[in-house]
């Protein structure tokens, strides 16, 4: 099975999406009398932490929170860097 899971990490905010398998368009439509679209997941990012910091060689690279007030161009910026994907086969 193959995994797509971008992540971005904020100082106030880390969110994950993991797409592992697609959501049935038959079931959806037997269920509710529609097709899906656009339909998203999210990990609370507290879980997501917990599990962050249970993995030694991950919990040693968190970076503390930044608490300043920043421009939106350099959170952009921030952003941008901290997305990662990874596919997982």
């Amino acid at each position: 099975m193959k995994r797509r899971i971008p992540v971005t990490c904020h100082p106030s905010l880390v969110t994950a999406q993991c797409v592992s398998a697609k959501l049935s368009a038959w079931a959806a439509l037997a269920s509710s009398g529609s097709l899906p679209e656009n339909v998203n997941y999210a990990v609370k990012s507290s879980y997501l932490l917990s599990f962050l910091e249970s993995v030694p060689e991950v919990s040693a690279k968190l970076k503390e929170p930044e608490t300043k007030v920043r421009r939106f161009e350099d959170v952009v910026k921030a952003a941008e860097q901290a997305a990662v994907l990874v596919l997982v086969y």
